[in-house]
């Protein structure tokens, strides 16, 4: 394996997957003469090597784009033959792994490449959902390849590398020196396009091999492995760190391994996966040190998608919940609307096992986007300092009691003990359990043992659903 900063294309492949396990498809395929590239120009298997492999023993299909050969730029033979992959991939139910390095469309070819990119957009679109699609960039992805990595699953970018529709310079008031809108720093934090950025293309690479290990191959497939972990074991002091769901679900996590994707947008949601007693676990949580606990536009968004790709793939769901509402601002009230339907639809919507706990203050409306049993979670569990209501007691307090409060000496303590008569009676977790809102209150350090024994029990889940083409929205 080479340990260059930057590989060639084929680098990029033996250093993806499992040694020598690397079949190529297409060696022998150049560019087709045209108008303006009447066999002029030499392209060696026009500028893409293709082909499949292993990666930890799982069948993998992947292409590789060689900026060495005009620029790595798509033309019609370099984009028909990663549809064959796709077609490939398709039928044998694998993975595809895009590396890419592309200049854009091929300008010589015209129409040629117009029409077998746009065809190659179709085979991507087909593959959604029925094989998972991961994407790396490791120098330019511009404009219908910005497209093509957006239609994929997961998205990696190498620093220095650039992921754009228009470039920087083609933006009206802005210039690449003002602000890189390509730059993968930039498209990671303020787009939901990008799962991580790396430093190295050895990193980036390692990243997807980690992804494609812990994803099940197709969508009539598992990704269950050996556990190892101590199914029993205890967690003392979680409950420390209940602001923190990035580190609770690191220490509930078989071996404390935590694949997150999108780490730099919607910061206040945590998504990514996790293995309990082998079996992979698709998790959604409120980052409560981020956002005071409040759900934005950008992570509703971002949590929405990621439940989508798990119901897609049978990955079960576990959502850690600490939601007090939504942000509040300009910005945020322009989308926080839709894209929190969004994800009451993507909970809703999903068939597959889905656990909840309740791990700090859960109110209103954005308890209920949070995979509440309301919206079809089929276990919900609290920690017994969690609280479930319609709005913060102090608050509901300060409007149930105000006449009270307003004849008291000392307002303060009337505040307090009117807050604390309404936490205790229906705001308090076991308030929720009491109605059968709760499954069970639970000691926090018993977490990672009793989600095993929930997943375990809905293993065998079926649940049918009306017919409908897709979702509406």
């Amino acid at each position: 394996m080479s340990d260059k900063l930057t590989l060639s294309a084929s680098d990029r492949i033996n250093s993806l997957l499992d040694e020598a396990s690397f079949v190529e498809i297409g060696s022998e395929v150049t560019a087709r003469a045209t108008d303006f590239n009447e066999n002029s120009a030499v392209t060696p298997k026009d500028g893409v090597i293709t082909g499949y492999g292993q990666i930890d023993g799982k069948l993998t299909f992947v292409y590789s784009q060689d900026a060495s050969v005009l620029g790595g730029a798509i033309g019609e033979m370099h984009a028909k033959k990663i549809s064959a992959i796709y077609n490939m991939a398709m039928k044998v139910g694998a993975p595809v792994v895009g590396l890419i390095d592309c200049a854009g469309l091929r300008l010589q070819e015209a129409t040629d490449s117009l029409h077998s990119f746009g065809a190659l957009f179709k085979k991507s679109v087909k593959a959604s959902g029925i094989v998972p699609q991961i994407t790396a960039i490791f120098g330019n992805c511009g404009g219908g390849a910005g497209v093509l990595a957006a239609l994929s699953d997961f998205t990696y970018m190498v620093e220095g590398s650039k992921l754009f529709v228009n470039s920087p310079n083609a933006i009206k008031g802005n210039y690449e020196e003002k602000c890189d809108t390509a730059a993968a720093s930039y498209v990671s934090s303020n787009t939901s396009l990008v799962d991580g950025v790396f430093a190295s293309d050895i990193e980036a690479l390692s990243a997807v091999r980690g992804l494609v290990s812990i994803l099940p191959s197709n969508n009539l497939d598992e990704a269950v492995s050996v556990c190892e972990d101590d199914l029993n074991r205890t967690i003392p002091g979680i409950d420390a760190s209940k602001d923190d769901a990035r580190k609770i679900l690191i220490d509930i996590a078989d071996d404390n391994i935590f694949t997150e994707t999108k780490a730099d947008y919607g910061k206040d949601m945590i998504t990514g996966f996790i293995k309990l007693n082998g079996a992979t676990v698709a998790a959604v949580a409120n980052q409560g040190n981020e956002s005071q606990g409040l759900i934005s536009a950008e992570g509703a968004s971002k949590a929405a998608d990621f439940v989508r790709f798990a119901d897609s793939f049978n990955i079960p769901v576990l959502s850690l919940t600490a939601a007090k509402g939504f942000e509040a601002s300009f910005e945020s009230e322009k989308r926080v609307a839709v894209e929190s339907a969004r994800l009451t639809a993507a909970f809703a919507d999903a068939d597959v096992p889905k656990v909840n706990v309740v791990i700090g203050d859960a109110f209103g409306s954005a308890y209920i986007v949070m995979n509440s049993k309301s919206i079809g979670a089929d276990i919900v569990y609290a920690w017994p300092t969690a609280k479930i209501g319609v709005t913060d007691p102090k608050t509901a307090a300060e409007i149930m009691y105000a006449d009270d409060i307003a004849e008291a000496d000392d307002k303060k303590e009337a505040i307090k003990a009117a807050s604390d008569k309404i936490t205790e009676a229906q705001s308090s977790a076991l308030a929720a359990a009491r109605r059968g809102y709760i499954d069970d209150i639970i000691e926090p350090d018993a977490t990672r043992k009793r989600l095993i024994a929930a997943f375990d029990m809905l293993a065998t889940k079926r649940e049918d659903s009306p017919y409908k083409k897709h979702m509406a929205f």
